[in-house]
């Protein structure tokens, strides 16, 4: 897929490291909130980061400046037009590092960069496809959003398919919320388990900023949910023989 990043050029920056991701996709999602932008605008930015970084050098002091552009696109792409952020809302926002012009210029530098090809699959538009599909009930798809979220923090999906990073939330959500499991209709393809046995690795110390996002009653409370399933598993000792067991 020519949309996808490259982990291995990624890999070979000098300056930015994945230690420092957590910390800018939580400012990313924060943003995304304070702007209330749809939830394909925060995958489509994260896919827009990643691709940028994995053509370009990316100096450290730049990296949040390259976050900014890339939800600047991702909101001018496909969400409301009224609720595209403003340069000098995101000056704010950074707490004037960056002048407004330096916003202009990176915008334009990462859609040259990508050839102006923006238009992504994101995590968020399959889940979209498959909850349908299954007629799944609200608080599986608010704890497969919030799985999926997760996923954006961490190198080991990065370059991984929407589709199957998708897959693998809808099912693990539905694993974490006890729902029926037929082994018939079921049948996982190995890039889909891999995928969420990796992901269930990841549920123990979320981010603080997205715990707080989807605690609240309208997101189902999910992500005290995932809090009080791992308490339950002795936390992720037992987490992978649990997914192993439903594999």
């Amino acid at each position: 897929m020519d949309t996808l990043p490259d982990v291995a050029s990624i890999d070979i920056q000098q300056e930015i490291q994945w230690f420092m991701r957590p910390y800018l996709i939580d400012f990313l999602i924060e943003a995304h909130a304070a702007f209330q932008l749809l939830p394909e605008t925060l995958f489509l930015a994260v896919n827009l980061l990643d691709r940028y970084c994995s053509k370009r050098v990316v100096y450290k002091r730049h990296y949040q400046l390259v976050g900014c552009a890339a939800l600047l696109i991702a909101a001018k792409y496909g969400d409301k037009k009224d609720r595209v952020p403003m340069i000098r809302e995101l000056k704010s926002m950074c707490c004037s590092l960056y002048d407004e012009e330096m916003f202009t210029q990176m915008e334009w530098h990462v859609l040259n960069t990508l050839e102006w090809v923006i238009g992504h699959p994101t995590i968020d538009t399959w889940m979209t496809l498959k909850l349908k599909d299954q007629n799944e009930d609200l608080q599986v798809e608010h704890m497969a959003l919030y799985l999926s979220e997760i996923s954006l923090y961490h190198k080991e999906f990065v370059s991984r398919k929407p589709s199957v990073m998708a897959h693998a939330s809808i099912t693990l959500a539905r694993a974490i919320l006890g729902r029926p499991y037929d082994e018939h209709s079921e049948q996982l393809e190995h890039e889909v388990q891999s995928a969420m046995i990796d992901l269930s690795q990841k549920l123990d110390r979320p981010s603080q900023v997205l715990f707080r996002k989807h605690v609240s009653p309208h997101t189902s409370r999910v992500s005290s949910i995932v809090d009080a399933f791992l308490r339950q598993q002795e936390m992720l000792s037992l987490s992978v023989p649990f997914m192993a067991a439903l594999i």
